[in-house]
């Protein structure tokens, strides 16, 4: 006789739809984390009783402990999270995330990028994770699903990471607004810089930059700078581009650590911006806002997004959902600046 499998665990879900009220409410009832009135709650445990109904073991810890806590990793190099970005792309993310979390009980742990000299996280007590824009071989995902964490990327994976679900920050279409634009803006000759490091954001943006190339009969040129290296290794590579390319008149610098580096580079070379060189990145940070020219950037909406990550990161604690799932973030909005933008 073949073994028949298991029945599933009722989710969270289940209940809900049985009850005929939210999962935030079945939550609510169940974890007198906020009022739910007596009849519904009643109604409620009723149904998770009926259908036996059992929160998953994080769940069951966090309430025995009171509080629980959520890391917010980065693989960044500190070259690019640090110094003028210090307060950008990651603390954007953070702020937000810290405050939806709490409101849910939680408390946000923002644990230092990699290569900063400190010891290794592996004693760290936290009950989730959140980890943003991590490369194909991140050390922090590999750990943290090692150790059965449950997480959530910002930023979609480069490669397959079965059960792993991402908040889709929409890489290409960043790509595709920005290169339209530098387009719009009289660019005909345009370069695209990226990180060597295989985060999807490169991945998407030089495949939008591929297809833009050949929509145009545009030639390919494509400058990878080594992210540790962060804006002086940015500058060193612009360098190199105009020296081998000088009728290069639109650079797309995804990373605004690059983008910086790429405008000290051009400006010392005599280049104007954005008379004889459009530049453009793509996070909206005080980076591009101060450079003079202000860079030319995109709002990601990363409050928005943070709080999709907590969101989405706290339904699969609560349901037990372990398969790969995908939110998309807002549509990307364009902030066209002086970098790209010829005064009459």
């Amino acid at each position: 006789m073949a073994k028949r499998d298991a029945p599933a665990r009722p989710t969270i879900i289940d209940v809900a739809r049985a009850a005929g009220v939210s999962p935030a409410t079945v939550s609510n009832a169940i974890n007198n984390r906020r009022y739910v009135e007596a009849r519904t709650k009643k109604r409620v445990t009723a149904v998770a009783q009926r259908l036996g109904y059992t929160p998953n073991v994080h769940a069951r810890r966090l309430r025995s402990t009171g509080i629980g806590t959520i890391g917010l990793f980065s693989s960044m190099p500190f070259a690019i999270s640090g110094r003028r970005s210090r307060l950008g792309f990651l603390m954007e993310i953070a702020a937000t995330a810290a405050v939806s979390a709490l409101e849910r009980g939680y408390a946000l742990l923002l644990v230092p990028s990699a290569g900063t000299g400190l010891p290794p996280f592996d004693d760290l007590t936290i009950d989730a994770a959140i980890v943003v824009e991590p490369s194909a071989d991140d050390p922090y995902l590999t750990h943290l699903r090692k150790r059965g964490i449950p997480l959530v990327t910002i930023g979609r994976q480069a490669a397959s990471a079965p059960g792993v679900a991402s908040i889709d920050i929409r890489s290409g279409e960043t790509a595709d607004l920005l290169l339209d634009h530098l387009r719009s803006a009289s660019a005909k000759r345009i370069a695209l810089m990226v990180g060597t490091s295989l985060r999807n954001s490169y991945v998407e943006t030089e495949a939008a930059y591929a297809a833009f190339a050949a929509a145009h009969g545009m030639e390919l040129v494509i400058v990878r700078v080594d992210e540790s290296g962060g804006e002086d290794a940015a500058y060193v590579a612009t360098q190199r581009l105009v020296d081998d390319y000088p009728k290069i008149d639109g650079l797309l610098a995804l990373v605004d650590t690059f983008a910086t580096g790429a405008l000290r580079a051009v400006t010392e070379r005599g280049i104007a911006v954005p008379g004889k060189l459009r530049l453009a990145t793509r996070y909206d940070g005080h980076r591009a806002r101060e450079s003079v020219p202000a860079i030319t950037a995109v709002d990601l909406h990363l409050d928005a997004v943070a709080e999709q990550a907590v969101t989405l990161l706290l339904d699969r604690m609560q349901t037990g959902h372990t398969s790969a799932q995908v939110v998309a973030a807002p549509p990307p909005v364009l902030i066209p600046r002086g970098s790209t933008i010829t005064r009459r």
